[in-house]
């Protein structure tokens, strides 16, 4: 498949700011104008969805974000006695959500899609057996200045359950909402096709404001309230990590590759410590994860050998790239692997999801990582394998052989047992996931063209 949508750039091309420094920066300065963000990163952006589109290169690449997938995020400040609405259109896409978190990147709530109740006279495409091409596809979402009351569950479809409301309460002043587009549809723009949701402020006095105005009011032009690690950890302390005393240099690359669940943020540093929290939240670890989403991921080390073969049974999920004309059920509603750098600049190299990744008649997937010097020929879609870039600095920062894998289970169905949602302790992966757990092996260019010969 053609993947379309995504503009690629060289792997040299990259952010050379840390995490860290990145956001001190953002955190002294208003956003870009629409004019000035037009010259330099593409995508569409309006006066409150003013951060973004975040995705791979050429885009805003930090955060780790899925190269397959759009977000865009707002910063503001609802006036008190003030109301406001998130008015939008259902995207022609895989997915999309509004999710709002705190100030240090850690998720608050998340309306998903499929739980939107759509206007009078709408539908929602994304709810099962549903039309994906209606042209009646409208929404308002309200959003509350408070903090939920108690947590929703996550990564997991809800079926049958209605939000027509987010709680995006205010820390150190700021709200903060991110807007995720996943796997827009052939031929549609990063958006899915439709306008950025549109706030509607209602001021106390029964004022309704849109579009600049409303953006006035609601202060979306002010400096992020965030803290240095809501984008990444601190050079120094990776350093850190990275160099403990009595840790081989290829630590935490292990043989057997070890995948971790990902919790809280003192679990994601656990991957080189040890020190995990069983008792954390899951996907709250960084860097503004989305909680529709479980993760399992592991750091590989090129020094085990050039090439990585990773191999699973792959989860069933809707086909919409070629615009379905019906939302299905599956196992998954998305699913993908990304090839990252560190957790210090929070950078992907590329991702692939599941469209994207030929299976063989048992549907199983063979998904080769390498530099692109160290690719085998077959590793190719003809030839029934995947392949996804190392980038050739490594880490970003400090070790050109490092690189993190990780793996996205999106909405599991209840009856899809083996789905990342189900592994509730660090280590129990493998026991939990069965036949759809990535076994992972390092080898060399030639073994994977002599191993599995192809014609094609």
């Amino acid at each position: 498949m053609t993947r379309c949508n995504r503009k690629t750039s060289s792997l040299t091309k990259k952010i050379s700011w840390t995490s860290a420094a990145f956001a001190a920066v953002l955190a002294t300065v208003s956003p870009l104008t629409q004019a000035a963000n037009e010259q330099v990163i593409p995508g569409p952006r309006d006066c409150f969805w003013a951060r973004g589109p975040v995705s791979a290169d050429p885009y805003v690449n930090i955060a780790y974000p899925d190269s397959s997938v759009f977000y865009w995020a707002a910063m503001f400040t609802v006036p008190d006695g003030a109301r406001l609405d998130m008015a939008g259109e259902f995207a022609h896409s895989r997915y999309q959500s509004l999710i709002s978190y705190d100030n240090r990147g850690r998720p608050v709530e998340s309306v998903a899609d499929y739980l939107i109740e759509p206007n009078k006279g709408s539908i929602n495409p994304f709810r099962a057996g549903a039309r994906r091409d209606s042209r009646h596809r409208d929404y308002t979402i309200e959003v509350v200045g408070q903090a939920l009351s108690t947590q929703n569950v996550e990564g997991k479809n809800l079926a049958g359950l209605k939000r027509n409301k987010i709680h995006a309460p205010a820390f150190s002043g700021q709200q903060a909402l991110l807007y995720r587009i996943y796997a827009p549809d052939d031929k549609a723009n990063e958006s899915g096709g439709v306008d950025l949701p549109k706030p509607v402020l209602t001021l106390a006095d029964g004022r309704r404001l849109t579009g600049s105005e409303a953006c006035k009011a609601l202060k979306t032009n002010q400096p992020l309230q965030i803290t240095l690690d809501a984008l990444g950890i601190p050079t120094s302390q990776y350093r850190e990590l990275i160099s403990q005393p009595d840790k081989p240099d290829t630590w935490p690359a292990v043989i057997p590759a070890k995948w971790h669940i990902q919790l809280d943020r003192k679990s994601l540093i656990g991957i080189y410590t040890g020190d995990i929290n069983y008792e954390s939240r899951r996907s709250a670890g960084g860097f503004y994860p989305n909680p529709d989403n479980n993760y399992i991921r592991t750091i590989v080390n090129r020094r085990h050998g050039p090439v990585v073969v990773i191999r699973a049974k792959m989860p069933t999920t809707p086909k919409t790239f070629d615009g379905d004309k019906k939302m299905t059920d599956a196992q998954l509603r998305y699913w993908s692997i990304c090839s990252n750098q560190s957790f210090a600049n929070t950078r992907v190299n590329d991702c692939l999801f599941d469209e994207e990744v030929p299976l063989d008649q048992n549907g199983y997937y063979t998904i080769v990582i390498s530099r692109e010097a160290d690719r085998p020929r077959n590793a190719r879609q003809e030839c029934g394998m995947a392949w996804l870039p190392m980038a050739d600095d490594g880490d970003g920062v400090f070790d050109k052989d490092v690189s993190i894998i990780q793996i996205r289970n999106m909405l599991a169905s209840d009856d899809f047992k083996q789905a990342i949602q189900n592994v509730e302790i660090d280590g129990t992966a493998e026991e939990v996931m069965g036949e759809y757990y990535p076994q992972l092996m390092y080898t060399m260019t030639n073994a994977v063209e002599v191993a599995m010969p192809c014609n094609t």
